[in-house]
């Protein structure tokens, strides 16, 4: 089952992606690599994923899991066509090298020099290919003391500073319980083969990416190193409030639920403190700056807080919106799914999968107006697509019975 366009796409060639016409290899395992060929796939890229015919991606059973089925990977795998190779067998070097032929991207995460030591590096594949884009996405980068270290995204999390100013002042640091390093390293690897694709528009030169996991979390993270080079200062642990601006935290109400309010710009700033009674703090001096009220943190809380306390989740997002602030009560994974506004989005489609039967799936993670991404089909079983894949390289059937009895492919 297809996405249907949504109302926004109004006049868009729903037959076609944006990437229509782009071949991506996926050879990566996990999370960053293979989200950054889903995205690509999303919006239209004929993506190939490349597994071990004896050890498939361990994502597929990473996380939740319905009848044996990993959920996760029903979202990681989807739009894309899976084939089982042994890259460390020459003949399965072989296979990949005549896909390399045909092909506009790769997607690796080995270690470094792997890939070559299999006769499949960069410098000799674009030998094959010139216009070949290799993303290679590491732990650490492919060069350094570190980049032969195992890498993952809690590493990154680690290194990037994340963690030490993530959880309560009075705490230790705190890890994300989700994959954020591999989900800005996967997205940030999107965004660089595609930068690589429009400079091979002007010469036809593939080039080589070396994407870590480290930098693209440490870039996501803001200007904290300009800060210590020029104040000497270290991020501290601040909980949920902000050192840009105040009020900013979770407030719980009467009913047992959590607002989070921002006050990111000072209009809404002095719309939240006169909604909790409290226009007297307008007129100081301190509060028309952010930084005054960063200052002033602990009786902005107190006010906000306390006003919070006295209201149902219901009335206090209603007083809210009706004086034009900023407010969302915390969301959980049914709260997604009734949203009036990601179901206006379309964010959320229900989707046929091909083991589980109906299933709901976030939908591509944005809109084009001309040319919007979709989601085909969801992930598929391990090398299930190796014929198919094979036999479009011209391999007759009885060579691939071969290739499989020798383990070669499966």
């Amino acid at each position: 089952m297809t996405q249907e366009p949504t109302s926004s796409s109004a006049g868009a060639d729903s037959s076609r992606g944006a990437l229509d016409g782009l071949k991506v290899l996926d050879m990566s395992t996990l999370f960053a690599g293979p989200m950054c060929a889903t995205l690509l796939g999303d919006y239209g890229a004929e993506v190939i994923k490349v597994e071990n015919p004896r050890q498939p991606d361990a994502a597929r059973g990473h996380g939740f899991q319905k009848d044996g089925t990993g959920l996760w990977w029903k979202t990681l795998g989807r739009n894309k066509k899976t084939v089982a190779v042994n890259l460390k067998d020459a003949a399965g070097a072989d296979l990949i090298r005549s896909l390399v032929a045909d092909v506009d991207i790769i997607v690796e995460n080995f270690r470094p020099g792997v890939m070559a030591k299999w006769g499949l590096g960069y410098e000799a594949l674009s030998e094959i290919n010139p216009g070949l884009i290799v993303v290679s996405v590491t732990g650490f980068g492919q060069f350094g003391p570190k980049s032969n270290e195992p890498g993952f995204g809690t590493l990154a999390e680690a290194m990037s500073g994340f963690a030490s100013m993530t959880g309560q002042p009075d705490g230790p640091p705190t890890l994300p319980p989700l994959a954020l390093a591999d989900s800005i390293a996967g997205i940030m690897g999107a965004f660089a083969a595609m930068t690589a694709v429009h400079s091979r528009l002007s010469d036809g030169q593939g080039q080589h990416i070396d994407m870590s996991l480290i930098e693209p979390m440490l870039s996501a993270l803001g200007p904290q190193v300009s800060v210590f080079d020029q104040l000497g200062l270290v991020p501290k642990r601040l909980g949920n409030r902000s050192e840009n601006n105040a009020p900013r935290n979770l407030y719980e109400t009467a009913d047992g639920r959590w607002l989070a309010v921002s006050t990111s710009s000072q209009s809404i700033a002095e719309r939240v403190i006169e909604l909790v009674g409290h226009g007297e703090y307008v007129e100081q001096e301190w509060f028309k700056s952010a930084k005054g009220r960063v200052e002033h943190a602990d009786e902005l809380d107190l006010a906000v807080a306390t006003w919070v306390r006295t209201k149902s989740s219901h009335d206090a997002l209603a007083a809210f919106r009706e004086a034009h602030a900023a407010a969302s009560l915390v969301y959980n994974a049914e709260d997604i799914i009734e949203d009036e506004q990601y179901n206006a989005l379309g964010s959320v489609i229900d989707i046929d999968d091909q083991d589980l039967g109906p299933m709901k799936m976030l939908n591509v993670p944005f809109r084009m107006s001309h040319t919007p991404g979709r989601v085909e089909w969801t992930g598929r079983g391990h090398g299930q697509d190796t014929d198919e894949v094979l036999s479009g390289l011209g391999v007759d059937a009885e060579t691939i019975a071969d290739l499989r009895s020798r383990g070669v492919v499966s």
